[in-house]
């Protein structure tokens, strides 16, 4: 069980100094430092650890997720659960039915996780980044059956 609350200006800090291995050092907090934290919320585990975080936007009809596992955490299998369960949040705080999100290309291991969730690609599009560039993200929603 993990319990989901609203982001702290300390837990903010904590996310920005979480550094991750290349390529996806681009997730990085230092690059891009929390912004809109009314829009983050915070994940820990039974023992109070902070496990990872959401962020959505709520648009008129759809609300968008964004999230991150700490680090030490990625690649562990954990994600699939992680993100069915910041989905489901975000269906019940948000009342919209409509999931989507934006992935960086690159980040093949998260797509693969978010197609077994039930997503598939809806579009691409190109965000420019002062320190990496052009990056190239894959817009997602889920399936409706």
């Amino acid at each position: 069980m993990v319990k989901i609350t609203p982001l702290r200006a300390a837990e903010a800090a904590v996310l920005d100094a979480w550094r991750y291995e290349p390529p996806y050092d681009f997730y990085d907090g230092e690059d891009e430092p929390v912004q809109n934290p009314e829009r983050f919320f915070v994940v820990r585990d039974d023992a109070g650890e902070l496990v990872g975080f959401y962020y959505f936007d709520e648009r008129e009809d759809a609300v968008e997720i964004g999230l991150g596992l700490r680090p030490d955490l990625t690649g562990r299998g954990l994600g699939l659960q992680f993100f069915r369960d910041g989905v489901a949040f975000a269906r019940r705080t948000f009342r919209q039915e409509r999931v989507v999100l934006n992935v960086a290309a690159f980040n093949e291991r998260a797509i693969k996780v978010y197609e077994r969730a039930g997503f598939h690609e809806t579009g691409r599009h190109m965000r420019r980044f002062e320190r990496w560039g052009e990056v190239e993200f894959v817009e997602m929603e889920e399936r409706v059956p």
